[in-house]
């Protein structure tokens, strides 16, 4: 059984990681929602919508700010402040905001805990269709940049299921008539989060696609040790977006958000470890230079061209 199939989790003591983990995400997400809040309550040109706390919002006026210095409409240069440590962070550690800090990852993670704790069956998605879709993360990013590199504004941001939530328009200008592709787009979202987990994240996300890409260059990478590995598949039991641990070689690959239960419900000493990789930048450019050069082609014996 893959990590797209429905897997039965062992409930077990939390993890003093774990629980560091679920901290730090509860945290960042009453930041959010503190900052959304100040923002609908208090006077909106004293406080930050959360779009100005959005490291994808980086990414997506990046190209206007190099080519004109200015901004699209409702970005600002903390964007490109965050998108930048987001870029540098995902160098030394891969997609760990996506497990340790984004709320709609929390968000997420508390939906496939309340299933859980309703004894509600996962839904698994067939083996097959779960890659095609993780596809989708990149065409979702493809778009957005080329909407909003064309039309000059956050044209993603009247569909966001981030914004949407986190920015409480729901809770104070509900407007049904207008926003309903928007609130349509998030309910389908959470529902779907709930049977699936993470499925924002594995699917659909754009940021997370972006992370993903990144992540081959990441410093820290988790690293499966063949000798050592049974292949016993319970490292991906608890993996919250599905991957097939156990498969890893040696690395896992850069979908990982960082969330390090893998490593933790491993059995075996030195099997799956965390581990500071340059060495595989090196290893690829050694690679690259050091190719053979093609074998001569035997035309006849004794005879090449």
């Amino acid at each position: 059984m893959t990590a797209a199939a429905v897997r039965p989790r062992r409930r077990r003591r939390i993890s003093p990681t774990q629980a560091t983990r679920r901290v730090v995400q509860s945290l960042f997400l009453a930041f959010i929602v503190f900052a959304a809040l100040r923002h609908n309550l208090v006077d909106e040109a004293a406080s930050a919508s959360i779009d100005a706390l959005c490291p994808f919002g980086g990414l997506e006026t990046l190209w206007r700010w190099l080519a004109t210095g200015e901004f699209v409409p409702k970005t600002h240069p903390s964007n490109i402040v965050l998108g930048i440590g987001l870029l540098l962070a995902t160098i030394v550690s891969g997609a760990a905001f996506c497990g340790w800090i984004c709320p709609f990852g929390t968000l997420q993670d508390a939906l496939t805990w309340l299933r859980e704790r309703l004894h509600i069956r996962e839904v698994g998605v067939p083996d097959k269709l779960d890659r095609w879709l993780r596809y989708g993360r990149f065409v979702t990013l493809a778009l957005i940049l080329y909407m909003t590199i064309s039309t000059v504004k956050l044209w993603f941001a009247d569909y966001d299921p981030y914004r949407t939530i986190f920015g409480l328009g729901w809770l104070f200008e509900f407007n049904a008539v207008e926003q309903w592709p928007a609130y349509t787009i998030a309910l389908a979202i959470l529902v779907a989060s709930f049977f699936i987990p993470r499925f924002w994240c594995k699917y659909t996300c754009p940021l997370g696609g972006a992370l993903s890409l990144i992540g081959h260059v990441s410093l820290l990478r988790i690293r499966r040790t063949d000798a050592a590995c049974k292949s016993c598949a319970l490292c991906s039991r608890p993996c919250p977006v599905g991957i097939d641990v156990e498969k890893a070689n040696p690395l896992v690959s850069t979908n990982c958000i960082g969330c390090l239960a893998c490593v933790e419900t491993c059995p075996r000493h030195g099997a799956l470890d965390v581990q500071f990789m340059p060495v595989h930048w090196f290893n690829t450019l050694r690679t690259l230079g050091r190719r053979p050069a093609p074998a001569a082609i035997t035309l006849e014996e004794g005879e090449t061209r």
